[in-house]
């Protein structure tokens, strides 16, 4: 993940009943909230599925069940 150290101002045009879906989906309190909330999801779903794709390709070397070993240590550290 590139780490930025400073925050961009970005102006976009987005449809409001989408964005309203979205806030009240996700329960973010404002815009800027509701569109990090996306970005950081779209983040993770696009990680898992590379991850899935390479998995029994020779490109990423581990088992299934390696794999969820390893996510549990992950998320038993949070």
């Amino acid at each position: 993940m590139c780490a930025m150290s400073t925050k961009k101002r970005l102006s976009v045009t987005l449809d409001p009943t989408v964005l309203h879906e979205a806030m009240r989906l996700t329960g973010a309190r404002s815009k800027r909230e509701t569109l990090d909330k996306a970005l950081r999801e779209l983040v993770r779903a696009e990680r898992r599925r590379l991850l899935a794709e390479s998995v029994g390709t020779g490109i990423f070397h581990t088992t299934e069940a390696e794999l969820r070993r390893w996510r549990r240590k992950t998320y038993a550290r949070k």
